[in-house]
């Protein structure tokens, strides 16, 4: 006889989950940043601070709730993803109220970012470093993408630019990720259904004898 397929599936295992690492590394990112760059009295401090944490923990939460309830798993995952969206309009008012750049789509800083996958807060401060000393070494040389050749600002300055765009490139990155963990969740509840579904099944093997 056919080993029966589990009454509860394997479920959780969201450290693994990509979405849930660089979520996380946003989380801890933010909470750098806000600790540096926004008003501790700021009303927007916390709310950045708990729409990064809430994209953490709703993934973890759903990732759990999943092995009962695929509608909870996906509701969960939505509202994570939600919250990086919230982030992200969080952090592209700071730079516009600050009169700093949000770096475009094709700025190779980006790339470069993304490219390097950063495993932690340190090795995105890392790379902030680099940016701002330029490829020539020089302090507040803009990469390729910027605007101009040597910025005029502090060298300070440029720290929150880079560190702002930092983030807004891994909530890109986070968002898409939940994006498409977003349509398999759906795909497999349309086509597998949930608990319940799984249940019903079991009791009507159970009344035929199998």
């Amino acid at each position: 006889m056919a080993e029966r397929e589990p009454l509860i599936p394997k479920h959780g295992g969201y450290r693994k989950l990509k979405s849930f690492q660089v979520a996380q590394l946003v989380y801890d990112v933010t909470v750098r940043f806000c600790d540096r760059y926004v008003d501790r009295r700021s009303r927007t401090r916390d709310q950045m601070v708990q729409a990064a944490r809430s994209g953490v923990q709703n993934i973890a939460e759903g990732s759990q709730a999943s092995g009962t309830s695929k509608k909870t798993e996906l509701k969960l995952t939505s509202v994570a993803r939600a919250s990086l969206e919230e982030l992200r309009l969080d952090y592209e008012d700071f730079l516009r109220q600050h009169d700093r750049p949000i770096w475009p789509r094709d700025d190779p800083r980006r790339t470069d970012l993304i490219a390097r996958r950063p495993p932690n807060a340190d090795a995105v401060a890392e790379w902030a470093r680099q940016i701002r000393s330029g490829p020539s070494g020089r302090h507040g040389q803009r990469g390729r993408g910027g605007t101009g050749a040597v910025s005029t600002s502090s060298t300070a300055s440029t720290y929150p630019e880079i560190a702002a765009n930092a983030a807004l490139i891994l909530i890109a990155v986070a968002c898409g990720l939940l994006d498409r963990q977003l349509a398999a969740q759906a795909t497999a509840f349309e086509e597998e259904g949930g608990f319940t579904e799984r249940l019903y099944n079991r009791r009507q093997a159970t009344r035929r004898g199998a």
